[in-house]
């Protein structure tokens, strides 16, 4: 038997010219595995269109969890010292940005203060969680209101440049009846009359709102908490006999709803209830002259109609507003000066004669209107300075 007769068979029959012989019907499949469908691969998108990965960021859960496993006098220290910390590091990068370009491009006084009203309200809700609350009567609540002060601090000493006067004059001790002009539209004297009080004498002045700021919904409860209250000279005399100092504007709305072109001309002083109660709370009178309250918001006409429909004093028309929208509530920044003249005493027999109580409200107002006028000549450009 020769080799290629003895060989097995291998299952692929050929031709002796080397094709493969057509499988005819008496041949039967040779059993074969299976074949795998391979899924179709998406091709490859362009590389600019591939991100690269980002490591996930911790869960709240996370963080909550490794905070608890800090012990509590840690995590205290740390809550203590972080204020610390914070404006620490931000002395020091204002330094070395000084270093770089040779001028100070920070404002570390604005910035350090601005910092610290966030942890002072933490401080006052911790307080308030348990249960330490140090709200008078009127809804006063003196260490929130403290807690806010730096950023009317910021806004006075940077935005409006307030120059102050007379701050000698203002009572350390004791009630003070504080009587000013008032223009602009919103009570933006009010606010800056305060932190000149606040800063020069460490008092609280506590300003008498009109009853329709009491009537707004998110800002009469804001007023309240930060001191202020409604005009009613029941609510005065109460405040003066426990030794606060008032601030009251007696030309009211008809102040802050003056026309551009009758500003810093002060409006009667009503019939001079602030004269009477004065008198009967046994407290002095310090006349105040502002001047930059008129151009923060200049009135160039008033729309009775929009405002009757509203309930409003007046609906102001500005260069700003309402043209640009809630961009024109923002106040220009004009150039600011604040005079506190000497305290005026009022004699017990004062108000025995409306007359007299007349004549003494005259005299008050003729006080503030000089002052208003020598801060004008001696305010040099309106906007800058």
């Amino acid at each position: 038997m020769t080799r290629a007769a003895s060989a097995r068979p291998s299952g692929k029959r050929t031709s002796s010219n080397g094709h493969r012989p057509h499988r005819s019907a008496d041949l039967k499949p040779v059993a074969t595995a299976p074949r795998r469908r391979v899924p179709a691969v998406a091709p490859s998108p362009p590389r600019w269109f591939t991100r690269p990965s980002r490591p996930s960021l911790p869960s709240l859960s996370s963080l909550s969890g490794l905070t608890a496993l800090l012990p509590t006098d840690r995590l205290s220290a740390l809550r203590r010292d972080l204020p610390a910390t914070a404006m620490a590091a931000t002395g020091m990068l204002a330094l070395r940005l000084r270093e770089l370009t040779g001028r100070d491009l920070m404002d570390l006084e604005s910035l350090q203060e601005l910092m610290s009203v966030y942890y002072r309200l933490a401080a006052v809700r911790e307080q308030h969680a348990n249960n330490q609350y140090d709200i008078d009567d009127f809804g006063f609540d003196r260490e929130w209101t403290e807690a806010l002060m730096p950023i009317f601090r910021v806004v006075a000493r940077r935005y409006w440049r307030v120059e102050l006067e007379g701050t000698e004059n203002i009572p350390r001790s004791g009630g003070a009846l504080l009587v000013s002009n008032h223009a602009g539209v919103l009570p933006w004297d009010g606010a800056m009359i305060k932190v000149a009080v606040f800063d020069a004498v460490d008092r609280h002045a506590r300003a008498l709102i009109a009853t329709w700021f009491g009537e707004l919904p998110v800002a009469s409860w804001f007023l309240r908490r930060t001191g202020q209250t409604l005009g009613h000279p029941d609510d005065t005399l109460r405040l003066l006999r426990a030794g606060e100092m008032v601030l009251v504007f007696p030309e009211g709305v008809r102040g802050t709803g003056k026309p551009w072109n009758e500003r810093y001309r002060l409006r009667r002083f009503g019939r001079g209830g602030f004269v009477e109660v004065a008198r009967r709370a046994g407290v002095p009178i310090v006349p105040i002259s502002v001047v930059g309250s008129e151009e923060t918001y200049p009135m160039i006409a008033d729309i009775r109609s929009v405002a009757q429909t509203l309930g409003m004093p007046y609906f102001p028309i500005t260069p700003t507003w309402p043209l640009l929208g809630p961009l024109g509530l923002l106040p220009l920044p004009s150039k600011w000066l604040i005079t506190f003249h000497p305290p005026v005493a009022v004699s017990a027999g004062t108000a025995a004669d409306p007359g007299s109580v007349m004549e003494m409200a005259d005299s008050i107002r003729a006080t503030v209107q000089d002052g208003v006028v020598e801060n004008l000549m001696r305010r040099q450009r309106v906007f800058r300075g």
